[in-house]
């Protein structure tokens, strides 16, 4: 059979080649890259088409398009949320992007993005908190220690110089598992029997659970002045982890106001009550942190640019390692008028 053009071939990341590329640049550098990645990219926020991420939801999950162009590229990204699934065995977060070339619509890439997406999850956190902790920040609660800790963990080492992470789950296991995965990596990790526990003395609080419900993670009086709580567990509908009383003292800061007040913590609060979008803070639109006493809260929801950063981020870091495999995905007729005659000869070639 005739093998298939090059304008046919699209690279492919798979799971194993994406972990092959992480150990292959280093996680924390890798994660620092991404860092910069993305706020490069928040940098030229206008640039960018922007829409609420196209959400399927049901009692169990939610099913999610991301999409975002800057004129030059397309990108999008597939991704599910489903919290019932870790009892299952299954994943609560799976995902796969696209990269594209808006000149001429052809795919430039397919990647895995479970891992690339926690990746750039605690690239964004890191990033957000370089804007908004306080500057002498060295210890980081962690509250959730599901598959986005160690990473949120490893972030906010490498861009803050977090150098202490303590850490708390319902669940001893996730803890136990987190503590194990982290030795070795250059932090104290100090596991915690209550979340009361792991916030004392932390300067960044970090919530990340799973369950699709209003719960309260933080109360009121469990976070004090001049904290930074990065909320990266609140993102759909009807999932919050903080009480209302928090988000009224907090300087509040979201990636995009359409799409957080739907699915992050203030979908709690009044359809118009006052935010500050972060890319206007790294552009120097917008004051971040006011004082050394302010509550600075990043409401972290994902946005489809963060996503278009690290898929192009992962398409130039791709060049020259060979941790892809090309994919004959697009018909490529020699007239590309004559699909169909494409289609008949590959019949006489299958007949011969």
């Amino acid at each position: 059979m005739t093998p298939p053009s090059r304008q046919a071939l699209v690279p492919f990341v798979s799971v194993d080649h994406m972990m092959r590329l992480v150990h292959h640049v280093g996680i924390e550098r890798l994660l620092v890259e991404l860092t910069e990645a993305i706020e490069a990219d928040f940098r030229r926020w206008p640039e960018f088409d922007k829409t609420p991420r196209v959400a399927s939801h049901s009692d169990i999950g939610v099913i999610e398009l991301m999409p975002t162009s800057d004129g030059q590229q397309y990108g999008f990204k597939y991704v599910n949320g489903h919290p019932g699934n870790m009892r299952r065995g299954l994943q609560t977060v799976t995902a796969f992007g696209v990269l594209a070339d808006v000149a001429t619509g052809y795919p430039v890439l397919l990647s895995e993005m479970t891992i690339l997406t926690a990746l750039r999850t605690a690239a964004t956190s890191a990033m957000a908190a370089r804007w908004l902790a306080p500057r002498d920040a060295r210890v980081m609660a962690m509250i959730g220690n599901g598959a986005q800790a160690e990473f949120q963990a490893l972030a906010m080492k490498a861009v803050c110089g977090i150098e202490e992470v303590r850490l708390y789950d319902i669940d001893p296991a996730a803890t136990r598992k987190c503590v194990a995965n982290l030795a070795g990596r250059g932090l104290r990790v100090v596991p915690c029997d209550t979340a009361e526990a792991a916030i004392l003395g932390a300067q960044i609080i970090t919530t990340c659970t799973a369950d699709k419900q209003y719960a309260t993670i933080l109360t009121d009086n469990m976070v004090g002045g001049g904290v930074h709580i990065n909320a990266v567990g609140g993102d759909c509908p009807g999932k919050t982890e903080l009480a209302p009383a928090i988000l009224h003292r907090a300087g509040i800061f979201v990636e995009y106001p359409p799409q957080t007040r739907i699915e992050g913590e203030i979908q709690q609060l009044d359809p118009d009550h006052p935010v500050t979008e972060l890319w206007q803070v790294i552009t120097g639109q917008a004051t971040g942190r006011r004082d050394a006493g302010q509550v600075t809260l990043f409401d972290s929801v994902g946005f489809a640019i963060e996503d278009f950063s690290a898929l192009r981020h992962i398409h130039a870091r791709l060049q020259g390692t060979g941790l892809f495999q090309q994919l004959d995905m697009i018909a490529d007729p020699d007239d590309p008028r004559d699909l169909f005659g494409m289609l008949c000869r590959a019949e006489a070639v299958a007949a011969a």
